[in-house]
């Protein structure tokens, strides 16, 4: 028995859940979410509550249960509050800039790198260290939160690079003489 799929997602006020077609369409006022409905698993929107449980008592269907009560919960949460992720640039001369729909990195390279924002996601530069990647789908946030910090990963001796916030950065002692 999955304990996370044995709990109910419960519906907040002012966010509407709604079933067809084989897919589940959440919409909240910062806006709509959809995903697709596994044939192993039954849902059920009923007082204000949307239940998980698996179709049959295979073992797939079980291993699916956890995992697609999950997604639900993400979806509720993310059309309500938003997700967001923060990371931090430290290093001489690495900076950010956020101009539009385009994210421009100085990470010591010869040139810029600049990243087109995807669809549906947001991103802020507070300070020129500071990237804020937010947006209504959890997946969408940290895949591009993932790809901004793989162009410079921070290394173990001086910790130079992108990391997220609160991280923490295994350090190594460098060469002695």
């Amino acid at each position: 028995m999955s304990r996370i799929g044995k709990k109910a997602v419960s519906i907040p006020a002012g966010v509407t859940a709604e079933l067809k077609d084989g897919a589940l369409s959440v919409k909240g006022p910062k806006g709509t979410l959809s995903m697709g409905l596994s044939d192993l698993i039954t849902y059920k929107i009923e007082d204000g509550e949307i239940a998980v449980s698996p179709a049959n008592d295979s073992k797939q269907a079980r291993s699916f249960w956890g995992m697609q009560r999950t997604l639900v919960a993400n979806l509720v949460e993310g059309v309500t509050d938003g997700f967001s992720k923060t990371l931090e640039i430290s290093g001489v001369g690495y900076r950010a800039k956020a101009q539009g729909k385009t994210l421009k990195l100085e990470l010591g390279f010869s040139h810029d790198v600049n990243l087109a924002v995807p669809e549906g996601l947001e991103v802020k530069t507070p300070d020129q260290t500071t990237v804020e990647v937010s947006g209504t789908d959890k997946q969408a946030v940290g895949q591009f939160a993932a790809e901004i910090r793989k162009w410079r990963k921070p290394e173990p001796y001086k910790g130079k690079g992108i990391k997220y916030r609160g991280e923490y950065i295994f350090r190594k002692e460098g060469k002695k003489k």
